[in-house]
């Protein structure tokens, strides 16, 4: 199924059946400010190893990130950081960045990474951050690009071309316009300040 919905104004009706088919375990291709991505309920182990089949890894190989409605929200996921980083955060939140942190003990173990850190995103795009809202806890995510292919960035951010390839094997696509061709800005905040990769977001460090 695809399901448009307009950032700045997502009707809350549809909002709310995608928020219900997360709940239930389903497996959703949303929006960001950056790339499409695949997401699910944190509570879902069954939808993340769905989600892991689909990018063509092992549950355990995964590095999923966590989408976030606000810093508020993502700030009970992470453990306390000192003035500066936090001064970071509020000033590229919400945006196209992901912040490695280190994990509070809300993360469930699946979603950590090797060296207990997970990734944090807040985007800004009203639809997804009304998603999440909606779900009432954060989303496991990862971009739709699957592991080790190269192929047209449109098949990536077209959601037409998304859900031609995916609609089958998710619950629903959510169409919100086509998708910037450019990743996000990884920073590593788990030891010190970090920039791991230059994507759309820019801050100076």
């Amino acid at each position: 199924m695809i399901l448009k919905l307009y950032n700045g104004n997502p009707n809350v009706r549809d909002v709310r059946r995608v928020a219900d088919m997360l709940r239930n375990g389903g497996v959703a291709i949303l929006p960001t400010d950056t790339l499409y991505c695949f997401a699910c309920s944190m509570e879902s182990k069954r939808a993340a190893e769905s989600i892991a089949q689909l990018k063509g890894f092992k549950l355990k190989q995964a590095k999923y990130s966590m989408l976030c409605a606000s810093l508020s929200q993502a700030s009970e996921y992470y453990r306390s950081v000192d003035r500066d980083t936090f001064a970071l955060l509020k000033q590229c939140l919400p945006g196209p960045f992901t912040f490695i942190m280190e994990a509070a003990g809300s993360v469930p173990r699946n979603f950590q990474n090797a060296n207990h850190t997970i990734g944090i995103r807040v985007p800004e795009n009203d639809i997804t951050r009304a998603v999440i809202e909606e779900v009432g806890t954060p989303l496991i995510c990862t971009s739709v690009r699957p592991l080790g292919e190269e192929d047209e960035p449109e098949n990536y951010t077209d959601p037409e071309l998304i859900h031609d390839r995916f609609g089958t094997r998710v619950d629903v696509v959510v169409d919100g316009g086509v998708a910037d061709i450019e990743a996000s800005t990884v920073i590593d905040c788990s030891d010190g300040i970090e920039l791991v990769r230059q994507g759309k977001g820019w801050v100076e460090l």
